[in-house]
């Protein structure tokens, strides 16, 4: 299992086009068959620091949303935005969880 953290800061501008491409992703996501990613965005109250959370049951899987049309135009769009603060990459170790992950 891995899991994976990644925040950065959009434009004030650039936040509504960047939900709509993580609604992409996320629906796009929820139409694979048996998939091993557990994927969520969360958004600051700022409006514009988005935080996301994936959880791969596999290294494979990562390589699966890697691949997807829509996380590859969301990436796109965000690196061309210029944001505020860049994607940070954290690599997470899960303690424990009140529910089976997969």
């Amino acid at each position: 299992m891995k899991i994976v953290r990644v925040t950065y800061t959009t434009t004030q501008e650039f936040a509504a086009s960047n939900r709509a491409n993580i609604e992409k992703v996320m629906s796009d996501l929820q139409q694979l068959p048996n998939s091993g990613i557990r994927y969520n965005t969360c958004l600051n109250a700022d409006g514009k620091t988005f935080v996301h959370t994936v959880i791969f049951r596999q290294d494979e899987d990562q390589k699966v949303l890697s691949d997807l049309p829509s996380f590859k135009t969301f990436q796109e769009q965000l690196k061309a935005s210029s944001p505020e603060a860049p994607p940070k990459q954290e690599l997470l170790t899960l303690v424990g969880a009140s529910y089976n992950i997969f």
